[in-house]
This record gives structure tokens, sequence and C-alpha cells, in this order.
């Protein structure tokens, strides 16, 4: 059974990358970017560069004009990661959802675990702020659309996922997307891990975002996230966390010190919980934990 469900996601995949006879898929590289003056000069820019289906260009920019009206996204920079991150592929990691992945929605992606919806991951991404050449690291990798988003705006990703098939599905997803064209996520190194501990191998990082909720910040990854680094985390209690942008600050004398700020004033914005590793087995979550 679970051969048949693999080899089904992997059909679908191909479904969704399949290009038309006439187009020719190419790279996109990091000085190009999409014209955003309207939906028909993006999707034949897209069309001609990218070859990707028209069907999901389409969706693409819509829900990208939704996301930049509202304010999600402000900068350039992530515009430009939303117009070339294909979601559909992400979605397509569990068949149920993989028509749905440009609604305003979280979606079931198995396991426990959901996607988040396109106007909570651009806003969290907005708001890190990533440069290109930074490090950055990201808990929870889930369906694998957030390092998506970030493979465009750096070429050091790192993600880590705690659930082992999860991890290797998602893992999965990278390397088929790779070998169809997508070079940009090359730059995604992932592992199969308990996020709360970091990557301390890696570190330190110019960014972290996490992507689970919890009631702390883990000491962990603020020890790895670099002075004036940002994290972008969500805080509360079970199902009711507000999502904070994080600032490390080190003082002359080493004293660390920390400024939250909450990137949606106040609105509750549930998350699936932090989960943890007990003996190899994901049991329980990190909140309650210091």
């Amino acid at each position: 059974m679970r051969r048949a469900i693999k080899a089904g996601v992997t059909a679908l995949f191909v479904a969704l990358l399949a290009v038309p006879a006439t187009a020719q898929f190419k790279p996109i590289r990091p000085d190009q970017t999409p014209p955003m003056d309207s939906k028909e000069s993006y999707i034949a820019w897209m069309k001609a560069n990218r070859g990707e289906s028209e069907k999901w260009l389409e969706q693409r920019w819509n829900r990208f004009v939704a996301v930049v009206r509202v304010g999600d996204i402000k900068t350039d920079k992530t515009k430009r990661a939303f117009l070339l991150t294909p979601r559909e592929i992400f979605a397509a990691g569990n068949p149920p959802v993989a028509a749905r992945g440009y609604e305003h929605a979280f979606l079931d992606m198995g396991y426990g675990v959901t996607m988040s919806g396109p106007h909570l991951q651009s806003r969290m991404t907005d708001v890190l702020d990533v440069k290109r050449g930074e490090k950055v690291l990201e808990i929870g990798t889930g369906s694998g659309t957030q390092a998506g988003y970030l493979a465009e705006l750096t070429d050091k990703v790192y993600t880590i996922e705690i659930i082992p098939p999860l991890a290797v599905r998602t893992r999965g997803v990278y390397d088929r997307a790779i070998a169809a064209g997508y070079e940009e996520f090359k730059s995604i190194q992932t592992k199969q891990s308990d996020g709360y501990y970091g990557w301390q191998e890696a570190a330190p990082f110019d960014k972290i975002i996490v992507t689970c909720g919890i009631d702390h910040i883990p000491p962990p990854l603020l020890q790895q996230l670099k002075p004036g680094g940002i994290m972008v985390i969500p805080v509360g209690p079970p199902g009711a966390q507000r999502v904070l942008k994080v600032v490390k600050q080190v003082a002359p004398d080493g004293t660390i010190s920390v400024t939250r700020e909450d990137i949606y004033g106040g609105k509750i914005v549930p998350f699936v919980p932090f989960t943890k590793l007990v003996d190899g087995q994901v049991k329980g979550t990190h909140s309650g934990q210091r």
C-alpha cells in the first residue's frame, strides 16, 4: 500500500511539472525577476522562461495580488520569491489537497502536520528579511514550501523535520524538482531530527524561522542565532500562538538580550505543536520545557 501511495504521489508530481511541447524549462537565475505589472505579462514570461502550466501560474498570480494587497508582502525580494515558488508541487505531497496549494487555508499534509497558507508564509518570510548569502535555519520542514521560498532568497537554507517519513517524502519533492530544473532547491539542506536543538554543526545562523508552536523561545535556537540575527517564531499556549519577530543582541560583556515584536499586532494564529523526540520516537511537545 505504501509503495502504491508513493507511486501515486510521484505520478501526480510529474503531471504537475508537465510542460507544453513548445516550452523549454529553464532554471531562473538570481538576477532574473518576472514582471509584476500584470497577470498577462507575468504568465507569458514564466511560460517562456520556466515552462510552467498556465493553470498554476494564474492561481499563483491571483494569490500574489491578494497577499500584496493586504500587506503580507512588502518587499520586492519576497514578491519575487512568491512568484517563483511552485506551491502546487509541495501540495502534491498529499494527493487529497494537491489542487489546493494556493488557497488561503492550512492544508492537511498527513502525519498530523499542515501546510501553512500563502498569506502566513508570505508575512513570516517578509519579516525575516533574508538577504542573499545569509544562512537560514527552518524548524519544521513539513510540506517543504517555506524552505522553497527561502531558496529563492539565499543559497544557504537548512531545514529540520522531526517526522521520519515526512522528512523522506519532502526530500523527494526537492530532488524531483531539482531534476526538473528548479536548481535553486539545490541550496536546501535537509535533516531529520528534533528541531528544538537546532543544527549545531551548521551554526551560527543569520536568520531562523520556526513553523510549529511552542510556549517559549528554545534556548539552543537563540544560542545558534548570530548577534543581530532575526528569528520568527509562534509563541504561546497550545493552539493560541502569537507570531513573534525576535531580534538577538549581544552586549560587549557577552550579555544576551532579545527584543520581541508581534508581527500580527496581537492576533492569535494556531500552529501545530513543536513536538519532541523521546528514545527516537515522536512523543509529546517541548512546551513547558525550559
